[in-house]
């Protein structure tokens, strides 16, 4: 017959799984990309400087844990969270690493400080200049993360896909990119892009993630 202590052994035991399978980097940032939407083996091995070997083995490991799931696409393996709730402890996570621990926030200052010449906007300031229509809203990312979610009238441009696209932006028009959210730099890359061919830009910290928060 199970007493207290048994129960809460078992318990704290399966609470403990979830623990270990996150207490390696790699896997935190698969699980991080995974939240802004599916993607194959390769995409992730890509993404995270990875051989698909070493992606696999930790895709491994978060299944057994039930925190991804997966289909198979032809010839593709593509993954994603198990469970929106992932997502949100994952927001969570970051606000408190954030609080908990200055170099966090060092850290992503001192990335930010290497974009020289990048301003940025809050969500509250795109807000007000989107109602206005005073901005053009860029989402950077692959364009099947747009597809799953993306912030209300931006425009898909993937990263690898603006220089090309330029000559079909507005003229004069003042531009935001986004990406990924605070520690995601591909934003970062677009606006040197934008500007370094005249064009007014401006950088959006946040992502859609954080644009859910606050509206």
């Amino acid at each position: 017959m199970l007493n207290e202590r048994n129960l809460k052994d078992m318990l704290y035991q399966e609470y403990a799984r979830i623990g270990k399978s996150l207490s390696s980097p790699k896997r935190l940032e698969i699980l991080d990309l995974l939240s802004h939407g599916p993607k194959s083996v390769d995409a992730l091995a890509k993404c995270t400087t990875m051989s698909v070997a070493n992606v696999s083995q930790h895709l491994k490991t978060l299944y057994n844990s039930k925190l991804v799931k997966f289909k198979k696409e032809g010839n593709f393996v593509i993954y994603e969270l198990a469970d929106e709730v992932i997502s949100n402890f994952l927001n969570s996570l970051h606000a408190l690493s954030e609080k908990q621990y200055m170099q966090v926030q060092q850290i992503k200052e001192e990335f930010l400080n290497n974009q020289l010449d990048i301003e940025g906007i809050t969500l509250l300031e795109l807000k007000d200049r989107m109602d206005k229509g005073e901005v053009l809203l860029l989402d950077v990312r692959p364009k099947e993360e747009y597809e799953k979610a993306h912030i209300p009238g931006a425009v898909s441009c993937p990263i690898e896909e603006l220089e090309a696209k330029l000559a079909s932006l507005p003229a004069n028009s003042n531009v935001v990119a986004y990406c990924r959210g605070p520690y995601c730099l591909m934003s970062a890359k677009a606006v040197e892009i934008l500007k370094a061919k005249g064009i007014n830009a401006f950088r959006l910290e946040d992502g859609v993630r954080e644009w859910d928060q606050f509206v």
